[in-house]
């Protein structure tokens, strides 16, 4: 699947593998092999940019997804985050959907917000948010109509 399909079918909160379709290099090559998992990885689908203008220059419709945490003993130093274009040439896979009843968590409302949190339902992610307390939180429900359209549309988004 491409990454425009990605863009326009794949619910925020899916988990989403992309590939360049190359095989993994041995262990031993280890440069080979950072390089690869920076083509051949997964994550979770977090936020979806429309186009956008600063004067003269255009930016592309564009995705972020959360590829991992970087931390020990439950600190977070660094998140990876890795942000594709509608024009990337890697080719995109949805793993995962959010499940029917589950309640996302944004760290705000609009066009800039971002996935914090997939909760199981409500009541979990109030709790989630009394403890990380995000003041400004959009709370969104995953309907059965969002899942049919990704399903139907992309037949295998």
């Amino acid at each position: 699947m491409s990454a425009s399909l990605i863009y326009d079918l794949a619910p925020i909160g899916s988990i989403v593998a992309w590939s360049d379709s190359t095989s993994r290099p041995p262990e031993r090559h280890k440069k080979k092999l950072s390089a690869w998992k920076t083509r051949n990885s997964q994550g979770r689908l977090l936020r979806k940019h429309g186009e956008r203008t600063t004067g003269s220059y255009v930016a592309k419709p564009d995705f972020t997804i959360h590829e991992g945490d970087i931390g020990s003993n439950g600190t977070i130093v660094i998140r990876v985050h890795r942000t594709f274009g509608i024009d990337s040439d890697l080719i995109f896979k949805v793993l995962e959907r959010p499940p029917l009843g589950s309640v996302r968590i944004f760290d705000r409302a609009g066009e800039y917000a971002e996935l914090v949190h997939l909760a199981e339902n409500r009541e979990a992610a109030e709790a989630w948010l009394k403890q990380h307390g995000y003041p400004n939180a959009v709370l969104e429900d995953v309907t059965a109509d969002e899942i049919a359209a990704a399903v139907v549309n992309g037949r295998a988004a």
